[in-house]
């Protein structure tokens, strides 16, 4: 057999791996409308955060992990190729659907968000799926929500402030969207919820 149909006959399976299923598709919108309403609680909760940080306003990025669930569990759950991106930005329209009192520029920060959690699934290829690699697409999601909005919100703040809050949202995006999203999707495998998906067998998989 040549190495040309050889490699035709192999590209239907790993289609098949990339390719959304209705299942994934309804999976992932109820998933990130939950979320969603997470991010509006959340967006809520803001006002006291300011409150306490104003001393030294780049402690928000500790907060900011909170608006980077979606991502790294839609795509620990789905395991598909734009399941990071779609359910951030899903969840971020539903945010502003609810009335987040950051109106709809949420919509760019879910995107730029998804993307830096999508990024990382990327890299390795939608086949890791392990704590690291949950904990490196949280952090660069955070790395991503730091950077815009230090363009979009926080436009007078000196540079080092920026840089501050980039590492600690990158933290936050570790520890709230990398860890518990991790920790999350194992214990949803126990259950048999994710029976249908490829993430089912989550729970005895490897840490590392």
């Amino acid at each position: 057999m040549s190495k040309s149909v050889a490699g035709s006959s192999a590209n239907p399976k790993a289609a098949a791996k990339s390719t959304w299923r209705v299942v994934d598709i309804v999976v992932a919108s109820v998933l990130s409308v939950a979320v969603g309403v997470i991010f509006w609680l959340w967006s809520a909760g803001y006002g006291v955060i300011a409150a306490v940080t104003v001393a030294f306003p780049p402690f928000q990025g500790l907060y900011g992990g909170g608006w980077l669930i979606a991502g790294v569990i839609g795509a620990l759950v789905i395991r598909k190729p734009g399941a990071a991106l779609y359910c951030e930005l899903v969840a971020a329209i539903v945010e502003a659907l609810l009335g987040s009192s950051f109106g709809f520029t949420v919509l760019l920060s879910g995107l730029v968000q998804g993307l830096g959690a999508e990024i990382v699934f990327a890299v390795f290829r939608y086949r890791r799926f392990t704590l690291p690699v949950a904990l490196l697409a949280g952090a660069l999601a955070g790395v991503a929500m730091g950077i815009n909005d230090s363009l979009v919100y926080n436009v007078e703040w000196a540079f080092v402030w920026k840089l501050v809050y980039t590492l600690f949202g990158a933290i936050s995006g570790a520890v709230i969207a990398g860890l518990l999203s991790w920790l999350a999707v194992r214990g949803l495998a126990r259950t048999g919820a994710l029976g249908n998906l490829p993430s089912r067998g989550a729970a005895s998989e490897p840490v590392v």
